[in-house]
């Protein structure tokens, strides 16, 4: 049971990543600009969600450590992602000034 309820929280810290990603204004995936109103708060309920499975799987202090690390990371690597399939190069829709 552990191991499902770390999954689920690793999940649900890349999916939160994702759509905080989304909902900003540097998000260079053409697919995911419809999220741009709603991907941010989505995106922190998903962290809170991903915060208390890790909490719940290792404790406080460790689970505030694991989540902030997989969060951070999956926020660092999504813009690097993008570019190298093929996202749009200022994250913006082809012809917009």
């Amino acid at each position: 049971m552990g191991i499902l309820i770390a999954v689920a929280a690793f999940t649900t810290s890349l999916l939160s990543a994702v759509a905080l990603y989304a909902g900003s204004a540097h998000c260079r995936w053409p697919a995911l600009h419809g999220w741009r109103g709603t991907g941010s708060w989505t995106g922190l309920a998903l962290a809170g969600l991903s915060l208390w499975l890790w909490v719940l799987t290792l404790g406080g202090g460790a689970g505030l450590c694991v989540m902030l690390g997989t969060w951070m990371l999956a926020m660092m690597a999504l813009p690097y992602v993008a570019l190298a399939t093929g996202g749009t190069a200022a994250g913006r829709h082809e012809g917009e000034g």
